[in-house]
């Protein structure tokens, strides 16, 4: 119990305290970890959290690739 209240607590200072943050990328991984995340023992909500941060990583990576193959400079955030 005591896991699942520091998890929340996490979760929702992180949420109150950061930026909003574009979707890109962020939907589908968030889909993937929070099914991987529930299958692996009931982790959905953590795994979902997880798979965003991945999902945003891995579509800024490709956007600064695009941009870098186009000849342009990557918009900074």
């Amino acid at each position: 119990m005591k896991t699942v209240i520091l998890a929340l607590a996490l979760i929702s200072s992180l949420t109150l305290f950061s930026q909003a943050a574009e979707a890109k990328g962020c939907l589908k991984g968030a889909v993937v970890g929070g099914v991987g995340g529930h299958l692996a023992g009931g982790h959905g909500v953590l795994g979902a959290g997880a798979g965003c941060l991945v999902g945003r990583h891995m579509a800024n990576k490709k956007s600064k690739q695009e941009a870098a193959g186009n000849g342009e400079t990557p918009a900074k955030q």
